[in-house]
């Protein structure tokens, strides 16, 4: 059994990619961009700024500066109040600790929006270690959250998964070292996050839960450019 977990936040222990994507879309509708939510879908999960390099790469850098945060005003007075937490997520950081692993948390949210996220999971007594946005200056899939984590976890990349819902996280976990699992819950297929590199994938954290428990069933294909050719 893996020593340690990594789990991402948003999308995947609690139920806030539509709002992220939609507090996106409105800050940039404010902005003069007109970008379809199908665009945004495709970089979800991507550190902001990349994003907004892609979605409207005719964007300044000041530009995408003021996007971003006008998006984060925007999802913490509109959107913020209606993420509400998975299912099971509990128990499942119960049980994996109580089979002798230790989870971690490797997010790019920070500040009210993870101190609220913190506070709908109710899990802190699981929780061994966090990285968060307010730690790096970079998102995902830039595998310095993933490694902070590591560290703080004190063991090495191959003892642990990281889980996401993005192939960005995936990404991340697989530059880091770690072994990557997902869950479908944050808007990415199925074959999108095998080819990013998870040896599991599963509807939710509870249908996961047996593949993070008895571990590897099989390389996959392992696809590091998934987003130059997405």
């Amino acid at each position: 059994m893996f020593q340690g977990f990594i789990f991402d936040v948003e999308g995947t222990l609690v139920d806030s990619v539509p709002q992220n994507l939609r507090s996106l879309q409105d800050a940039l509708d404010r902005s003069g961009y007109r970008v379809p939510i199908q665009t945004l879908q495709l970089y979800s999960g991507l550190d902001g700024d990349q994003t907004l390099q892609l979605a409207v790469p005719e964007a300044s850098p000041d530009e995408r500066r003021a996007i971003l945060k006008d998006q984060g005003s925007i999802y913490e007075r509109n959107y913020l109040p209606s993420v509400k937490p998975f299912e099971s997520v509990r128990d499942v950081f119960r049980i994996l600790t109580e089979q002798g692993s230790r989870v971690a948390l490797a997010t790019d949210c920070k500040g009210i929006a993870f101190k609220r996220y913190m506070a709908l999971v109710n899990a802190d007594d699981f929780i061994a270690a966090t990285a968060c946005g307010d730690d790096v200056e970079y998102g995902k899939p830039d595998p310095r959250l993933v490694g902070m984590a590591l560290r703080k976890l004190g063991i090495q990349g191959p003892q642990a998964v990281m889980v996401g819902d993005t192939p960005y996280d995936a990404g991340a976990g697989l530059e880091a070292g770690t072994k990557v699992a997902a869950v479908l819950t944050g808007g990415f297929a199925e074959k999108v996050l095998n080819q990013a590199g998870c040896f599991a994938v599963a509807r939710d954290l509870k249908a996961l839960l047996p593949s993070l428990l008895f571990g590897d069933s099989g390389p996959k294909l392992r696809q590091s450019d998934w987003l130059r050719s997405a």
